[in-house]
């Protein structure tokens, strides 16, 4: 943690990080299973998720009754990951973290830039490393030391078994890790119970209508994980960290500024720092949906369209004429409008999916057509060839960018609007990912973090004051 600074928490809550040897490891069931089961016996858990993935987020959100935070060690310096852990996790008895991947797997083959162990690492977090045995025996005490010892400084919490096949199973491997890792607990051993299903995780799940029915799935895992893990002695073995993180505003506030965020399900990806960074630098946010709601909300200075799915919902978008005109009308007024991958796409002419084109707000001429395969995927480093909503010409950030659209008449989109993001992936090399200006309107695929410029939210705020 960093040094004590003015106005910092004395401790912070305890960090427990599941961590998985492997993507479809059981991690997310195990972390789902956690948050219900200790929200269940009315503990305060503030859910984290590794990397840059809206959707497990989303899932966090449903089993703890808090949004999740994502927590990038390429996206975000340090210090921007301590402020972020400890703006989150304020009023909270206890802090989970999901990893991504396997617990050493990162943004680089040759460091651990990125990955969970990284993570656990910067924010004095105790590891639970999720292990999938099925079918192993000795072999299981050889992959876990493997995991355990490949980077030093870890603090491993203990072990969860998954998939442990028979009573027979679990005895073998209590006798094995008993054996082979004498000093490293074994949290628990958990069964395979084919009634446990996440829903799919693949880009179109829609988080709105599964809500009520996934209630049960959380449920059910609570159930298993409460009946595989000792979780008294798991909270035993959590202390309180150090704080020194201050969390006084950035900038001044800026009184009476409002900025409308879309917010539904077909707009439904936003990072939850972002949000609180922008209510930090002044902003009083204004949810509104473009699905239902056929007017903007009333006074308000900016507008953020995050993504989504809206090629889910185009033919409810498109048939709300109200809200579409209401948007393009603000932006043609000259404030402020953001958007990012599903909002960039609302903010074109056009949504095409298979044989449909639905028409959408008309801010920027074209259309963005849905593939079958995504069109981008990675991080994105962002240095801004001129001035924008999210500050001066050489501003610099990151984001993220996944999506399985892409844009029908791009010179078109070059005329109309100013290209002004260079773009580049995690290793520098170019990309072809773009960001438009029209007016005061900015729009890109790209999921940009706040938390990796403390400057970009203020900025937007700033831009929302002086329209």
């Amino acid at each position: 943690m960093p040094p004590d600074s003015p106005g910092a928490p004395a401790s912070l809550p305890p960090l427990l990080v599941v961590a998985g040897t492997h993507s479809g490891c059981g991690k997310t069931s195990v972390a789902l299973g956690l948050l219900r089961a200790l929200t269940r016996r009315g503990l305060t858990v503030q859910p984290f998720k590794a990397g840059p993935d809206f959707i497990d987020p989303a899932l966090h959100a449903l089993a703890a009754g808090r949004p999740s935070w994502n927590l990038d060690s390429w996206m975000c310096p340090p210090d921007a990951l301590f402020r972020a852990q400890a703006m989150a996790s304020g009023n909270a008895d206890l802090c989970l973290l999901e990893g991504v991947m396997g617990l050493h797997d990162g943004a680089s083959p040759r460091s651990a830039r990125g990955s969970t162990a990284e993570l656990a690492r910067l924010l004095d977090g105790r590891v639970l490393l999720v292990a999938d045995v099925r079918a192993m025996a000795r072999s299981a005490a050889a992959l876990i030391q493997g995991y355990v010892q490949f980077e030093p400084g870890l603090d491993v919490a203990g072990v969860v078994l998954n998939r442990v096949g028979s009573a027979r199973h679990r005895t073998l491997l209590a006798e094995v890790l008993a054996t082979y890792c004498p000093g490293l607990p074994v949290a628990g051993m958990l069964g395979r119970d084919a009634a446990i299903e996440l829903p799919s995780r693949h880009l179109g799940l829609h988080l709105d209508a599964d809500a009520d029915a996934f209630a049960a799935t959380l449920d059910r895992l609570a159930d298993w994980v409460e009946l595989g893990l000792d979780l008294d002695d798991l909270l035993a073995r959590l202390p309180r960290r150090p704080g020194g993180v201050a969390l006084s505003r950035e900038v001044p506030p800026a009184p009476g500024i409002r900025l409308a965020v879309a917010r539904d399900a077909a707009f439904c990806f936003v990072y939850a720092e972002n949000l609180r960074r922008l209510e930090q630098a002044g902003a009083t946010l204004v949810f509104f949906s473009p699905l239902r709601d056929q007017r903007l909300p009333e006074g308000i200075h900016g507008l953020y369209l995050p993504g989504g799915y809206p090629e889910l919902h185009a033919r409810t978008l498109a048939a709300n004429a109200a809200m579409r005109a209401a948007v393009q009308a603000f932006a043609q007024s000259g404030r402020p409008v953001y958007a990012e991958c599903g909002g960039f796409m609302y903010l074109l002419e056009r949504l095409e999916t298979g044989e449909e084109a639905f028409p959408m707000a008309g801010v920027f001429p074209g259309a963005a057509r849905m593939g079958e395969r995504f069109a981008a995927l990675g991080y994105r480093e962002v240095t801004t060839t001129a001035a924008t909503l999210l500050g001066p010409a050489g501003t610099r950030c990151r984001g993220h960018e996944f999506h399985y659209s892409f844009l029908t008449a791009p010179q078109a989109l070059d005329v109309a609007a100013r290209q002004i993001y260079h773009a580049a992936d995690r290793n520098a090399a170019a990309t072809t990912s773009g960001g438009w200006q029209r007016g005061n309107v900015l729009g890109s695929y790209i999921h940009i973090h706040f938390g990796s410029n403390p400057r970009l939210a203020p900025a937007l705020v700033a831009a929302c004051a002086h329209a």
